[in-house]
């Protein structure tokens, strides 16, 4: 078995969804949402926020996602975001087989993806 053979079998697959398309990304375990989706040439970020955010670091907010299935929350901003049902961190959650997510079209405070 080849190195690259490895990589595919140790892949995820995550599903997307972005409006009314459903995308199926490969991703690697251990990596976060936000940099499965912005591989994958999915954004979760608005026109503005694409230039101005934090970069993952779990200070900005903007790359909020929204679970289709509640997974555990390792980052305080997004316990609260849990529990309370806001968009989730892209940045601060793992990627996990089966996952589906939702990238919001309209952020309330930092305006529209498209």
């Amino acid at each position: 078995m080849t190195a690259r053979n490895r990589d595919e079998d140790a892949a995820v697959t995550i599903v997307v969804v972005d409006d009314d398309e459903r995308h199926e990304v490969s991703a690697q375990p251990g990596q976060t949402v936000r940099e499965a989706l912005l591989d994958a040439g999915l954004s979760p970020y608005t026109r503005l926020t694409e230039r101005a955010n934090c970069g993952g670091r779990g200070l900005c907010a903007t790359c909020g996602v929204r679970l289709r299935e509640d997974i555990d929350a390792e980052h305080w901003h997004d316990e609260l975001a849990s529990r309370f049902g806001y968009p989730r961190l892209s940045c601060q959650l793992h990627v996990q087989d089966g996952l589906v997510v939702e990238l919001d079209t309209e952020k309330r405070i930092w305006g529209r993806r498209k």
